[in-house]
């Protein structure tokens, strides 16, 4: 359902940019909303690197004003950096972001418009630094509304799954993030010093991808703005949003589990990386402005607005559906807990019989796996699955009886036996229908090595057997009746997963392997219960008025899949479809590309290879203004080293103002 668009608020608004002033003289550029009104009103914060003069512009305009038009001060911060602000940039959420975050929190609540209380929201990174600001605790920040957003940023975040190297995103956020951070200040915003600003970023420019990869266990780097630390230094309120089509929704039910009652509430809906309002599939979207305004007038406004009388955790529990790459919306029904962990939902042990059996992957396997970060793109989701069990061990348990209804994190116990010091097991729970076709429900990874903990690296005894644990991605789902509940078992799944040098697989024994579901049973209560959670229909601001010139090139695949059938080599090329072109209100002229290739040869783990190269277009016809950045990433290895490849050239017109390239190698440790 698209959103309505508002026109009509309680208060008239008005907009200015500022820049806000931190104690080392820097300033960070910010876009502030207002109520017209003489009364100081409590303040809400976006603070991220995304460029808010253009990238996330048409969104900011979606949401920011309509908060205004109710009574809020909605105010959007350029980290340190990125965008029009100051400084140089660092790593993600590191030490010098969090304190500036705190000033900015402060300096907001101390303006004489603002009555000294201040709320935060975002998206991605700024649902993960609220989460870590929160942390901190400082005075005037009482609420926050996360959205896909982690609280392990080890664990449950772009770089790692499992304890395996995420070669899919780490990969590609690392060379994003390169990306992103050499874009140009704006002269229409920065003022005539845009280019000396430009030219000292670029100086301080290091790759992400030289840190992520040094850190591949769960240490002190890692612990650091994982707010799963310590839960308990989280004082402000939090309302935690994810989607089950994102990575992060894990995050969701910790937080409940974790966190006061009194000052928390989860909501998961059938959503991809997004926020809920915005119509992107899959949906049904629902009226999120109003859910976070309630959130928001009951923590900063004093009033009572019936939120927290909501259950603690309200999830969206999806009814079977045939495999697509995309829905518009998905069948199910919402579902309220009373906690989480629910009394309303049992373990249920299946355990799976046979004789052992060899799994061996080819390499290949997990090109079927869908991206990482869905978007609601055409080409996002995981299509039928029956090609990816055809390489995998499958177990199966047929549906009898009434509905199998689940809700969490279902867990593998499986009994395997190793002859080299290290694998990979990758586990995914498929639903399937009467005529075969495979739909992929959630899954699971874990990194042999990390067996022991996610802190250390311990080799496989070669030639043991050992009994491994480990959880899959939170989902709610319904088998039918009719159907069949597979698990698939595999030691390959590129490019999600980076390949271990080792490819000699595992041998799984069934009889000391099980599958443990998080069986939801239905009441006469709980189906009651569930009936009374609704959504008012999505609405939003009035758009900013963004054009996307129509262009006469054919579109390539957002998704490409192509087999060299004599060499055995697997090329994946996937375009991530972030941006496109845009021409702003004021004249801006923004161009952005981006094409990610993977390959792999089926019977080697050391031929994966990952590339992203970048081109992007800042342009102001009325002032002759024309940036140009172009960035190359790439990863490959050999049995020791990780090897990388980065390069950044810029111009400003004709002239090449920067170019550097890094090449660096890496020991491959534990991932």
């Amino acid at each position: 359902m698209p959103p309505t668009i508002r026109t009509d608020f309680p208060y008239e608004t008005t907009h200015t940019d500022l820049r806000i002033p931190l104690p080392d003289g820097t300033r960070l550029y910010a876009r502030v909303w207002r109520p017209v009104t003489d009364e100081p009103v409590p303040v809400l914060l976006e603070y991220l690197p995304y460029r808010l003069s253009d990238w996330t512009a048409p969104r900011d305009w979606q949401r920011h004003p309509w908060y205004a038009g109710h009574g809020y001060a909605s105010v959007r911060v350029d980290v340190r950096g990125h965008g029009n602000s100051e400084g140089l940039p660092g790593d993600e959420y590191d030490a010098t972001e969090l304190a500036d975050g705190v000033e900015v929190i402060n300096w907001l609540a101390a303006q004489p418009w603002c009555t000294g209380r201040v709320g935060m929201f975002g998206i991605s990174w700024g649902g993960f630094n609220a989460l870590q600001l929160a942390a901190l605790a400082p005075e005037p920040l009482k609420a926050i509304v996360t959205v896909c957003s982690s609280d392990d940023r080890y664990d449950n975040d772009v770089h790692y799954m499992g304890g395996s190297v995420l070669a899919v995103d780490m990969h590609a956020w690392a060379a994003t993030m390169l990306a992103f951070v050499a874009r140009p200040p704006d002269p229409a915003f920065a003022g005539e010093g845009w280019r000396e600003m430009w030219l000292d970023r670029l100086e301080a420019v290091e790759p992400l991808i030289h840190t992520w990869l040094a850190h591949q266990t769960r240490d002190a780097y890692w612990r650091h703005g994982s707010v799963c630390e310590d839960y308990g230094a989280i004082e402000a309120a939090v309302l935690a949003v994810g989607g089950w089509h994102d990575p992060y929704r894990d995050t969701v039910l910790r937080l409940v589990e974790h966190l006061d009652p009194a000052r928390v509430r989860g909501l998961i809906g059938p959503w991809s990386h997004q926020y809920p309002d915005r119509g992107l599939p899959p949906g049904p979207a629902i009226g999120f402005l109003q859910e976070t305004l309630r959130w928001w007038d009951q923590w900063l406004k004093g009033a009572d607005t019936g939120i927290m009388a909501e259950p603690p955790l309200r999830s969206w529990i999806s009814a079977s559906h045939p495999p697509a790459t995309v829905y518009p919306e998905l069948p199910g029904r919402w579902a309220g807990e009373p906690s989480w962990p629910s009394p309303n939902v049992t373990v249920v042990p299946y355990a799976f019989r046979g004789e052992p059996v060899a799994v061996d992957s080819p390499q290949q396997t997990g090109l079927d796996a869908g991206r990482f970060f869905p978007f609601g793109n055409d080409a996002d989701l995981p299509p039928d699955q029956r090609d990816e069990d055809a390489k995998s061990a499958c177990f199966e348990i047929p549906v009898t009886g009434g509905l199998t209804e689940i809700l969490g994190r279902p867990r593998v116990r499986l009994r395997l036996r190793l002859d080299v010091p290290s694998g990979q097991a990758i586990a995914r729970l498929c639903d399937v229908a009467p005529d075969g076709s495979s739909t992929l429900v959630t899954r699971g990874v874990l990194n042999l090595s990390a067996r022991k903990g996610r802190d250390r690296s311990a080799p496989w005894p070669e030639g043991a057997t050992e009994d491994v644990t480990f959880e899959l991605n939170g989902i709610g789902h319904t088998f039918p009746p009719g159907h069949r509940i597979r698990l698939a078992v595999s030691s390959a799944y590129w490019p999600w997963i980076w390949p271990r040098a080792e490819s000699a697989g595992f041998t799984l024994d069934p009889a000391g392997s099980s599958l443990e579901l998080p069986v939801r049973t239905a009441t006469a209560a709980t189906a009651t219960a569930d009936r009374a959670i609704s959504f008012e229909p999505p609405e939003q601001a009035e758009p900013m008025g963004v054009v996307s010139p129509v262009t006469l090139d054919e579109e390539r695949p957002e998704r490409l899949v192509t087999r060299d059938v004599a060499r055995g080599l697997w090329r994946l090329e996937v375009d991530p479809r972030y941006g496109g072109t845009r021409v702003y209100p004021d004249g801006l002229e923004f161009t952005e590309d981006a094409l990610e290739t993977y390959t792999i040869q089926e019977s080697d783990p050391l031929s994966a290879t990952a590339r992203s190269d970048w081109r992007i277009r800042l342009h102001r016809p009325e002032s002759a203004w024309d940036a140009r950045v172009e960035t190359r990433s790439e990863i490959s290895c050999d049995v020791d080293d990780f090897i990388t490849s980065n390069e950044v050239i810029c111009r400003d017109g004709a002239e090449v103002v920067f170019h550097r390239t890094w090449e660096k190698r890496v020991p491959r440790t534990a991932g």
